[in-house]
């Protein structure tokens, strides 16, 4: 009995041991790395760059539909950046409506609708901080502002239809477009159709944005991004029949940010 608790006893110091050296090695990092950082702000405070690259991610919400984009930045200065962006978005028509075809397992009809509208753009934006975080925690704000060029796609919108006994998909630019207009549907497009009929139509934009980051310790980006867009095309975008074609598009987003700086 008397082994058995000896035994026991050993155990038990042997793992106590490795626990508090465990411990001490967590504690240690955590101490070099609150070293670092004050190290880093001393730096900031002085005007020298301590993370010179950044590589973001985001989501979007748009007055008139959703998208997301990547953004690569570089460091001008503490205060300075230039943001090279690449965002893709998918533009909806105020008169779109959602209407269920005649057999529950299709897709939805949109009535009326020519084209899916996917702006693709390729910019760069000057960014300035107008509120620092205190180096630590808290809340950066940025101003930014900048544009680029746009790759605006059209992909026809398909309808599923029976023309004369046969099921075919056809578009308002068909040749058979009475059955676009008129039917009989089986349903809306899939997510295939319409890929092999995209055209591109070229455009110019503008972004001022402000941008709310509260990653810790200027490491992370944690953002929330509101702003306006200002798009003109080469030509009128023909998104709904029945309905004006537009030419220049305005329009406000919000956004959530998630990358890194080093």
């Amino acid at each position: 009995m008397k082994k058995l608790f000896l035994s026991a006893l050993c155990i038990l110091t042997v793992f106590g041991a490795f626990a508090q050296r465990d411990s001490a090695q967590k504690k240690t990092k955590r101490e070099i790395r609150k070293e670092r950082i004050d190290a880093m702000s001393r730096l900031e405070e002085e005007g020298i760059i301590t993370n010179k690259k950044s590589t973001v991610f985001g989501l979007k919400l748009t007055t008139d539909g959703y998208g997301g984009f990547i953004e690569i930045g570089r460091a001008k200065s503490v205060k300075n950046a230039l943001l090279f962006q690449l965002d893709i978005t998918e533009r909806k028509h105020e008169k779109e409506e959602k209407q269920q075809g005649p057999f529950g397992t299709t897709a939805p009809i949109i009535y009326g609708k020519i084209n899916y509208f996917y702006p693709v753009k390729l910019g760069v934006q000057y960014q300035q901080i107008l509120g620092n975080k205190g180096n630590k925690n808290g809340v950066s704000v940025t101003g930014n502002l900048g544009g680029g060029v746009i790759a605006g796609l059209l992909r026809p919108y398909l309808l599923d239809v029976n023309k004369l006994g046969e099921r075919k998909f056809v578009g308002y630019e068909s040749a058979d477009s009475s059955y676009f207009l008129n039917g009989p549907y089986y349903g809306g497009p899939n997510l295939g159709t319409g890929w092999q009929k995209l055209k591109v139509t070229p455009g110019i934009y503008i972004k001022p944005a402000v941008r709310f980051d509260y990653g810790k310790y200027n490491e992370v980006v944690s953002a929330v991004e509101i702003g306006i867009t200002a798009e003109f095309y080469a030509k009128k975008i023909p998104q709904m029949i029945y309905a004006d074609q537009k030419q220049f598009f305005f329009g406000a987003y919000a956004s959530i940010l998630f990358g890194k700086r080093k």
